[in-house]
Parts: C-alpha cells; sequence; structure tokens
C-alpha cells in the first residue's frame, strides 16, 4: 500500500477507508493537523462561542445490566430519586448560572415506567415553563406514545445512545437490548420533529473500522448532536478491570465529528476526565461543554459519578475561567436557541461530508 501524507488523508469527502486511516495514524504531525481543521471549521461557523448544559441525573434507579455502566440494575450501590421539587429548583440554579441548556437524565427507572412518566412529564413541563430553556430528555428506550407525549410539551432534544453500532458489540455491552428498537425509537422522536443525540464510547474493544462505521451511521441517521467519552471501568461491573483508553483516540473521533458534520453540536464533557479534561476536548472541536452541575446539589455524574461535583469544579463559572484563558466565551441562550431555530437545515445542506 502506498504510504500516504497528512495532507492526501484530507481529501473531502472522507470515504470510510480514509476515516479508518487517520484513526489509525497516530503521527504528531497529523494528529495536529486534524485538530487544526477541526478548530478551525469550528471557528468558520461558531465563531469564539461555546455552548453550555446543565446536568440534572435526577434518578439514578434502572431496569437495565449494560455491562459497563456503574448503575446496572444489578449493582449493589445506593441510589437516589429526586422530587419533582428538587429536580426544578436545580434546574432553576442552573438556569440562573447561565447554562444554555438542560439536560435532564435518568436510568431507565422501572418506577417511571409503571407510572407512565407521568411524574417525569409534569417536571418537563414546569421546568420548561420556569426556565424557559430549552430541554434534552434522557431517558432510555421509550414507547411511541410517550416520545408524543414529550414532544407535544416542545421538548427540543431526544438523547439516546447506542455505544456502538457494532450490532454484536453493541450485544455484549448492553445485554438483552435490542439494537434496533433502540435505533427506532430515537428515529421516532426525529420524525415528531425532535432533534436527536447520538454517542459512542471509546475503548470498549471496537476496531478503528467500527470508529468509522458509527461516524457514518450518525450522520446517516440525522443526528444533530454528536458526543464520544472514553470508557472508565466502573466499580461492581463486568468490567470494573478493563483499561481506560489513551484520551487521543476520544479528541481524534471528536476533531474527525467536526470535520466530516460541520455543524453539528459536539460535546465536551466533563463527566470522563473533569475540569481538568475540558481544555484538550474544545481544542479538538468541541463546541458544546456538557455536564455542569451545581456543587452540594446531591447529583451524581455518569461516567465520573462524583469526580468535581461538590468541589465546584463543574460550575458555569469555572468553565468561563478556562474558555476566557483560550480565548472564547460562552454562548448567551438566546444565542443558543438560534442556533437550535436553524440547525435542521444547516445539518441536511452539510450532509455529504463522507461517502462509502
Amino acid at each position: 500500500m502506498k504510504e500516504k501524507s497528512g495532507m492526501d488523508l484530507f481529501v473531502h469527502p472522507l470515504t470510510r477507508n480514509q476515516i479508518v486511516d487517520l484513526l489509525k495514524d497516530n503521527s504528531p504531525e497529523l494528529n495536529e493537523e486534524l485538530f487544526s481543521r477541526a478548530r478551525k471549521i469550528r471557528e468558520d461557523i461558531f465563531g469564539k462561542k461555546i455552548f453550555i448544559y446543565g446536568f440534572v441525573y435526577f434518578s439514578t434507579f434502572c431496569r437495565n445490566n449494560c455491562n459497563f455502566c456503574y448503575f446496572r440494575k444489578s449493582n449493589e450501590i445506593e441510589r437516589y430519586r429526586k422530587s419533582p421539587e428538587e429536580v426544578v429548583d436545580i434546574a432553576k440554579q442552573l438556569a440562573a448560572s447561565g447554562i444554555n441548556l438542560i439536560d435532564l437524565t435518568m436510568g431507565e427507572d422501572p418506577g417511571y415506567h409503571q407510572e407512565e412518566f407521568n411524574t417525569v412529564l409534569e417536571i418537563t413541563k414546569i421546568m420548561k415553563e420556569e426556565t424557559e430553556l430549552p430541554v434534552m430528555i434522557s431517558p432510555g428506550v421509550l414507547s411511541d406514545r410517550l416520545i408524543d407525549k414529550f414532544a407535544e410539551l416542545g421538548v427540543e432534544w431526544y438523547a439516546l445512545y447506542q455505544e456502538t453500532h457494532n450490532e454484536e458489540l453493541f450485544k455484549k455491552l448492553r445485554l438483552h437490548q435490542d439494537y434496533f428498537e433502540r435505533m427506532d425509537c430515537k428515529m421516532y422522536a426525529k420524525e415528531k420533529g425532535m432533534l436527536i443525540e447520538e454517542g459512542l464510547l471509546a475503548g470498549i474493544g471496537e476496531k478503528e473500522e467500527d470508529i468509522a462505521d458509527s461516524l457514518m451511521v450518525m450522520g446517516k441517521i440525522g443526528a444533530s448532536q454528536m458526543r464520544v467519552m472514553s470508557f472508565v471501568p466502573q466499580k461492581g461491573s463486568p468490567m470494573e478491570n478493563a483499561e481506560t483508553p489513551d484520551r487521543n483516540v476520544e479528541m481524534k473521533i471528536i476533531a474527525l465529528m467536526r470535520i466530516l458534520y460541520p455543524y453539528a453540536l459536539i460535546p465536551a464533557s466533563l463527566d470522563v476526565d473533569g475540569i481538568k479534561g475540558l481544555q484538550e476536548r474544545i481544542n479538538a472541536g468541541a463546541n458544546v461543554v456538557t455536564s455542569i452541575i451545581p456543587p452540594q446539589s446531591g447529583l451524581m455524574g455518569v461516567a465520573q459519578s462524583t469526580m468535581d461535583v461538590d468541589e465546584g469544579g463543574r460550575t458555569v463559572e469555572e468553565v468561563k475561567h478556562i474558555l476566557d484563558g483560550m480565548g472564547l466565551s460562552v454562548a448567551s441562550a438566546s444565542e443558543y436557541k438560534e442556533y437550535l431555530r436553524t440547525l435542521p437545515q444547516r445539518s441536511a445542506a452539510a450532509s455529504g461530508g463522507v461517502t462509502c
């Protein structure tokens, strides 16, 4: 095979094979070129503005037994289910701090399923009215009828991650769950007018070809937000003794997402490495900071359930301090809403960034 230079690998639109080659090439020169191009694309579209999301993980009960998750059903841990009043109060605190969106996240709580999500629907309704902010729901797999109800409330986002688009690997990660049911659920939400977020985990046994396939699927299904997080071993899970991957893999995936899908919202999550990992993710091309959690709120994160939470490391002020040092700033709520208004058209116009 003829050796390719970094420049040769950036032919646009990228093919699957070129994406694989970029993922396999770990030369410092190519990595810097990749990150530089991703930042340039982001700046051309978003300027110096970075969006910022509040994170309300309001129930850690779950009916699933995912092999990678700390909150899996069979793990004997202390759990919580916040009251509606607590959830709304936390959301209002986050809104006052200057976030752009509230990410309302939960495990697939069997209690809420039993009551047909009446409590969650009421929380969502009140939260939207009192904060006037866009909302993302991350409730797991829902029936079409329940998705209809959230859509009727005007919920802007539905987040539901495959974590991998290799069906055999999916089966090993998400025990006794149906790959296509999960995919169909988010596609139905998209049909109902909701924006969808898709996500993958890096370092769970995938190959570069699997990552390339995931990147292509994300574009094919029309995901408006695309997330990658490095796997972090969780105590009490079957993957407890697995290794966490080199973070450069996550950074390269972020950069490729930006190059392939210029208008996508791409998170830099504080949930993997905390506040100390923010700058490198922004430098890789991310334009959203996720997992802002008020200190002393009793809330947990996902990958790192307690990292930087009570110490105040996941606040808007802490993020602003880092962004200021990078010559960047937090977007206003109105700027975020305006971007959401045009996002579907922008994404559709830029969907030709990858070919088979």
